[in-house]
């Protein structure tokens, strides 16, 4: 049984922080890694990799900035070059955010190719984020993918899914069963009915839709553990502004994204101890 639940910290919402800075901010809150977009540029990337790894912190590489190419050839060659930079970093594994639900199932398969080209070249495992607006952005675009490709791993941001389907999900149980075994990392945010996140779990208004995706989390842990993985992986995301609601006219934020992460990890954590 795997006894190691890893959590991550995202480096998003925190990058106005010095490097340094959101490290010891990492440290000190009780995580073991970190998950994050790496520069490009090859100095910066190699400081941050170092400084992670002096710190005694693990590696989740991130890619995100395909999301600003909407051209299928011009998002294919940005979708190499992320991938291979993510790749030089020798992370745990990369997570990426792949392809768009207004491409085709041939260039979506196209670009899947490409990840598992560069998975194999490299020796990092490669995860697809399921998200809005993605190849994966509803359960009725990816199960083709998956049908194609038993091996095909995924990232579980589940909140994604609620906003889509306007539902916490409660008519797909069939789905989420051809889904979970494909998971391989969980992006662990509560989203609702009208939103990806909402503004505080652990406010009473939102205990349905905490529990269930705690029930999911469960499901997912559970399979993984049945697996005999080495380890799990789960990254708390509760992002900045506009994910984080905001007061009209102040532009005030409601909740603390960082404060939101960490409660979330120690939950889990204590949720997940053996």
């Amino acid at each position: 049984m795997t006894q190691h639940v890893l959590f991550f910290a995202p480096h998003w919402g925190s990058a106005h922080l010095d490097r340094d800075d959101f490290i010891r901010q990492v440290k000190d809150a009780g995580f073991d890694g970190v998950e994050m977009s790496l520069p490009m540029d090859v100095a910066e990337r190699d400081a941050w990799v170092k400084a992670i790894a002096d710190a005694g912190l693990q590696l989740i590489a991130q890619q995100w900035e395909t999301v600003f190419h909407t051209d299928f050839n011009d998002h294919k060659q940005a979708l190499a070059e992320l991938l291979l930079n993510a790749c030089s970093a020798q992370p745990l594994f990369v997570n990426t955010h792949t392809g768009k639900d207004f491409y085709s199932f041939a260039q979506n398969s196209e670009l899947l190719d490409l990840a598992d080209n560069i998975s194999a070249e490299t020796g990092v495992p490669i995860v697809h984020e399921i998200h809005r607006s993605r190849f994966s952005g509803h359960p009725m675009l990816l199960l083709p993918y998956l049908q194609q490709r038993p091996g095909l791993a995924l990232n579980a941001d589940l909140s994604h899914w609620c906003c889509a389907c306007e539902s916490l999900l409660e008519d797909q149980p069939l789905t989420l069963e051809k889904v979970f075994p494909h998971v391989r990392h969980i992006h662990a945010r509560v989203g609702h009915s009208q939103g990806p996140q909402v503004n505080d779990f652990r406010a009473p208004e939102h205990a349905i839709a905490l529990q269930q995706h705690l029930t999911w989390w469960d499901d997912i842990v559970t399979l993984r553990r049945a697996e005999g993985a080495s380890y799990i992986t789960i990254t708390p995301e509760f992002g900045p502004a506009p994910y984080t609601q905001t007061l009209p006219y102040t532009n005030q934020i409601v909740s603390n994204a960082w404060d939101l992460n960490v409660a979330m990890m120690q939950l889990l954590r204590a949720r997940y101890a053996i």
